[in-house]
């Protein structure tokens, strides 16, 4: 469907002189409300993977609206393997008094179970320590340790530390102590390597790293690519295959074939015979009967639950639903792996292998070739949610460098929209919209009307109309929005008085919120774009048609022009036509962009032709 980018801005020109400078970082530093004065972050690494990590920041507030988010640190940590100990806290005042913060400011929530129980699917402790008498001038400054009895995987370490270039920073320092015998991977990203030494058997990595002119803070990142922010990847892991297999280790065992599990497997596949209609029967059950919760991967939470928990509590994270889903699965004889994989706005990963850069686990059935995430509530057999698509993913059994989850066939994501408007000579309105969806856009609309029952819909429709200063009334008729289907079909139908002006002017346009209007695709043609890096996209297909006969006193004075335009991956054709007191027209938007990411030069390329698209758009019927 539509293109989503992101707006970058570059740096001011270096050349000017001293003056100029100091002038403009006052201006800057105006603009802040906070400045990192230090940040400091020490990793200290065992040789069985567990490790220390202190972590000392100094922010000085610049604005009274960021009092409120500097007087709170919060600090978040593995309930049932690290321990915190704070081991500065203070407010430093201008004059350079230092207010201590006394531990009756350290607020502590605990994800813990009842009694001695261990926590079920939240493995988080919660830490906020709150800074007293913080003012404008002030600087608040924190420092921890966090210790922890175990790693995330045996005999391994990893992480990515990244660093915005939106925020100042006096000094970063960032340092990872190990035994010299752990084999150690790494990269940095605009970071100066300061320190790389072997002593009494361990070795030290350093990286320091400042930003005292940061880039305007009205940026937003839909795609996040490591190589353009300032950062380390550091791991023990030769290959993001090891890290797969060491998930697996633990995972594995976990979907096995037990009485219970072939019991629940045959009753859901019920008379069924065809694997791929027990498979989307198993799919479709773990998917509405077993409720999301909790971690899904991080420290603390690598292993499933048993699933004899699962089916009793019918909840369970990502990794049980997963692993519930793989034991129904291999109960009828359909073989199936987890699969390990970003969820968030990750497509390109580290090259050194970090495990905190996959984050969910869904499924794969290789007979079908075929990807499943039993946690996406609403999504269809034999689809993923679009946080899936197209990214790398790791496979437990059968893994292969460079695997990516498909992206869905050009044209999947189609809206074609049939209006037909009686209006009279007062300018009230009789009309009916047919609505067809298919894609990501039937999966939102049945979502959407999923629970709402047919009075509030006529509620809602009724209050739509009074919104625009005119009472109304309407009624729905939809297809069940229960099913995991990616086809929709619904009907609205709606009354409503003297809502335009005679003599007036009507846009063309859905009288209902739909999911891909054309109006959207045109709309894109105001979005700034990136000065850098690339962005987020899909692709889709919108198609209006209206039928509006206006009152036989009524005249059509003028209509918008036909327009034919076409890029390299979209096209736009609109068609009017006039019939005495009868205007049918239609408008249809073809974008075939292949997505989920795209480059700067077809950024631009879109938003060119959208320009040229949005007159046409906006341009109205006018009538007397």
């Amino acid at each position: 469907m539509m293109k989503t980018w992101i707006k970058r801005s570059g740096i001011a020109a270096l050349l000017c002189c001293c003056a100029a400078v100091a002038s403009a970082a006052q201006e800057e530093a105006k603009e802040r409300d906070v400045e990192m004065q230090r940040y400091n972050i020490v990793y200290r690494i065992q040789p069985d993977g567990s490790y220390t990590e202190e972590r000392e920041q100094a922010v000085t507030v610049l604005k009274p609206t960021a009092l409120e988010q500097v007087k709170e640190a919060t600090i978040s940590y593995s309930t049932s393997i690290q321990k915190i100990e704070v081991l500065q806290a203070y407010t430093l005042k201008p004059d350079g008094r230092r207010i201590d913060v006394s531990k009756s400011n350290f607020q502590v929530q605990i994800n813990g179970g009842h009694g001695d129980g261990a926590p079920v699917f939240s493995d988080m402790t919660t830490m906020t320590v709150v800074f007293p008498e913080i003012s404008v001038g002030d600087t608040a400054v924190l420092s921890y340790r966090l210790t922890g009895s175990q790693p995330m995987f045996d005999g391994h370490f990893s992480t990515a530390e990244t660093f915005s270039r939106t925020d100042y920073y006096g000094e970063v320092n960032l340092s990872f102590d190990a035994p010299a015998q752990l084999p150690v991977h790494y990269e940095a990203w605009h970071m100066d390597k300061v320190r790389d030494e072997e002593t009494d058997g361990r070795r030290i990595l350093q990286w320091r790293y400042s930003n005292t002119a940061p880039l305007k803070p009205d940026m937003t990142d839909t795609l996040f690519e490591f190589e353009r922010h300032p950062g380390v990847a550091y791991s023990t892991f030769a290959s993001y295959g090891d890290i797969a297999k060491a998930y697996g280790a633990r995972a594995t065992a976990k979907a096995a074939v037990t009485p219970r599990i072939q019991q629940l497997a045959d009753e859901i596949a019920g008379s069924r015979k065809e694997p791929r209609e027990i498979g989307q029967a198993l799919y479709e059950w773990v998917s509405t009967q077993i409720t999301y919760a909790g971690n899904c991967i991080g420290l603390g939470a690598v292993v499933p639950h048993d699933l004899d928990f699962v089916l009793d509590n019918k909840m369970g994270d990502c990794k049980d639903q997963a692993t519930l889903l793989q034991a129904l699965l291999a109960a009828k004889g359909i073989q199936s792996t987890q699969a390990l994989i970003n969820a968030g706005g990750v497509y390109s990963l580290t090259k050194t292998p970090v495990a905190s850069m996959v984050n969910h686990v869904i499924n794969y059935v290789p007979d079908w070739n075929m990807y499943l995430d039993p946690t996406a509530e609403g999504i269809p057999f034999g689809m993923l949610p679009e946080g899936d698509i197209g990214k790398p993913v790791f496979l437990i059994d059968g893994y292969k460098d460079g695997t990516q989850t498909p992206v869905p066939p050009i044209g999947t994501n189609r809206q074609i929209i049939r209006t037909h408007l009686k209006i009279a000579a007062d300018g009230s309105v009789e009309g009916e919209m047919d609505i067809h969806l298919e894609g990501m856009h039937a999966v939102r609309s049945r979502a959407s009307f999923r629970n709402i029952n047919r009075e509030r819909m006529a509620q809602s429709i009724n209050a739509y109309f009074q919104r625009m200063g005119s009472t109304g009334s309407g009624s729905i008729d939809l297809d069940d929005p229960t099913a995991l289907s990616d086809r929709y079909h619904y009907k609205l139908r709606f009354k409503v008085a003297q809502v335009l002006p005679v003599p007036g002017a009507l846009p063309l346009r859905p009288w209902s919120r739909t999911p891909a209007p054309v109006s959207d695709f045109a709309a894109q043609a105001g979005m700034e774009i990136a000065d850098e890096g690339n962005a987020i996209c899909n692709n889709g297909y919108s198609r209006e048609e209206y039928d509006i006969e206006f009152a036989p006193k009524m005249k059509i004075m003028t209509v918008p022009p036909n327009m034919k335009i076409s890029g390299a991956e979209t096209r736009y054709t609109a068609q009017y036509k006039r019939q005495g007191n009868r205007l049918t027209a239609t408008r249809e938007i073809d974008d075939r962009t292949p997505g989920p990411v795209c480059t700067q030069q077809s950024l631009r390329e879109y938003k060119a032709l959208m320009q040229k698209v949005l007159s046409n758009v906006k341009a109205q019927v006018v009538y007397q």
